[in-house]
């Protein structure tokens, strides 16, 4: 009987994610009348589709859950300046996953920046894209290896042809990612085609791969992707919603608490 019951439930929160989807809002009064059941039903099942994220609960009734678009590069100041604190507690549990004989990948950005100026391990091996990167760890002490290519100012990353080349050649233990972008269906994207391919080969040649990524890029599309959602584990700071809570790649930090489903 509870095998039956839930399927009867799964079966309307698909029919009123159709017509909130299909039409951006609708009402209680409209979905009990469409779906033939009372609107206490339909609060209820609002309440549960809001909580994981499906929709947004509003008063009277449900709106559609609007995907952001991001298909602008910030440049690394503006990048380091949003969600800083949380930026940080991310870049603190990445810096302690790493061990002396790992032979790790750093992509460029901003929280990849605060990772490096945390990383204590000097008896790993570093590789990046990023020059000032490879400078924080060279200052440190760590054996670390800059790959060639186009410089690109904005981002401080080396990218082309050449830097997809280079990674050809390399077999990672462990490797931290940045994204403009992440989403489950959608994967992780980035505003930039030629800075796609270095993050692509770079993840392909990793075996264990962790994405760095605010809580504000979760659900967030950019314009070029270079991994599914589910190829890495995403660390991130405290989530507004339990969609991305509930993803067993997803490990959530914040502040003392830790909370993985990996």
């Amino acid at each position: 009987m509870m095998e039956v019951s839930t399927t009867l439930t799964e079966e309307r929160y698909d029919s009123i994610l159709a017509i909130v989807n299909s039409e951006r809002s609708a009402t209680v009064q409209e979905l009990a009348e469409r779906l033939n059941v009372s609107e206490s039903t339909v609060r209820r099942d609002l309440t549960a589709l809001d909580k994981i994220g499906r929709l947004i609960k509003v008063h009277g009734g449900a709106t559609a859950v609007e995907l952001e678009y991001s298909t602008r590069d910030l440049s690394m100041r503006e990048k380091q300046s949003l969600n800083y604190e949380e930026k940080e507690q991310i870049a603190a549990y990445a810096a302690k996953m790493i061990r002396p004989d790992d032979f790790v990948y750093i992509d460029a950005g901003s929280t990849t920046q605060l990772l490096v100026e945390k990383i204590t391990e000097l008896s790993a091996t570093y590789v990046t894209n990023s020059i000032s990167h490879a400078s924080v760890l060279a200052a440190k002490g760590c054996t670390v290896f800059i790959l060639g290519g186009r410089v690109k100012s904005i981002t401080d990353a080396l990218v082309g042809s050449r830097t997809v080349a280079a990674l050809e050649d390399y077999n990672f233990t462990i490797g931290f990612f940045g994204t403009n972008g992440a989403d489950e269906k959608h994967g992780y994207t980035t505003p930039d085609l030629v800075e796609s391919m270095v993050k692509k080969t770079a993840m392909e040649h990793t075996h264990h791969r962790y994405v760095l990524c605010d809580h504000s890029k979760l659900g967030t599309i950019s314009s070029v992707k270079f991994a599914e959602f589910g190829f890495a584990t995403v660390i991130t700071g405290t989530l507004n919603s339990d969609k991305y809570r509930k993803c067993r790649n997803v490990v959530e930090v914040s502040g003392p608490d830790l909370h993985s489903n990996v």
